[in-house]
């Protein structure tokens, strides 16, 4: 596909410096992530991993889905193990882009998440819905064990809670989301966008040697052991702490005034 049709598929726009939204676009198959889809975002993240002015992302979607997960009719139409490790190969390292991002990622769901729609959103660092969005891995109810988003929610959720999604298909609100630990915060629909943005900025209030060094951190250390994080969390800890940025923000602590940062003064 070439680079316009890729852009339908994934709109990207900037509504304030350093926050970079990108918008599912394909409402009237809800948003389901095709072979065309995954190639469009796996596109958009490997721009945004070079990119020095974007600070946050955050995916959106249109129309009434977050993301339904997978294209099911084109996966039922080239039935072959090939084709499908093909995919959910192409599938997993999307996923792993998210992570592997500098930029913090939120979620933006208003709508259904499920199946990898569900995986998306808890591969992304943070997750904000509308009271009216609605969660499931449902594959098992197919006779398919999600297995790909059991990646990404057993890493998320308390086990047995990820387990009851996993092997009932249930759905779950978005309250019952939050209260299992999927998402951060509800809010009503149309405080959803105002809401995320909100997000976005606090974290563009601060440094973004320390976001981009801690989020990659956190990662790191939290597959290892308890020995090797402490060790990953002293190394950069120090070399944070050499940053510009952080020697000031130490300094106007202990003169107790607010700290002069170097980005700001760096900001287009």
């Amino acid at each position: 596909m070439n680079t316009s049709d890729l852009n339908a598929l994934v709109v990207r726009h900037s509504p304030i410096t350093g926050v970079v939204v990108l918008t599912l676009n394909r409402p009237e198959a809800y948003n389901a992530l095709s072979e065309a889809m995954l190639s469009a975002l796996q596109f958009e993240f490997d721009q945004l991993a070079s990119d020095t002015v974007a600070r946050v992302v955050i995916i959106a979607a249109n129309g009434r889905a977050f993301c339904a997960g997978h294209d099911l009719k084109e996966m039922r139409a080239e039935p072959s193990v090939a084709y499908y490790q093909k995919l959910f190969n192409q599938c997993s390292k999307l996923m792993l882009s998210l992570q592997k991002l500098p930029q913090p990622v939120i979620a933006q769901i208003d709508g259904l998440a499920t199946a990898a729609g569900c995986q998306l959103v808890a591969m992304c660092d943070l997750a904000v819905a509308s009271s009216t969005s609605k969660f499931a891995v449902s594959g098992v109810t197919l006779g398919l064990f999600c297995s790909t988003p059991a990646v990404a929610i057993s890493r998320n959720l308390p086990r047995k809670r990820a387990l009851q999604l996993l092997l009932t298909g249930d759905f779950i609100d978005a309250q019952t989301a939050n209260s299992f630990d999927l998402i951060n915060e509800v809010v009503e629909p149309h405080l959803l966008e105002q809401t995320t943005l909100a997000l976005a900025q606090k974290i563009l209030s601060k440094p973004p040697a320390a976001v981009s060094l801690g989020k990659k951190l956190f990662y790191k250390q939290i597959e290892t052991s308890l020995e090797n994080a402490y060790a990953l969390a002293s190394e950069t800890m120090a070399c944070n702490m050499m940053d510009a940025d952080a020697l000031e923000g130490v300094q106007a602590f202990i003169d107790k005034r607010p700290p002069n940062w170097a980005f700001r003064h760096q900001e287009p």
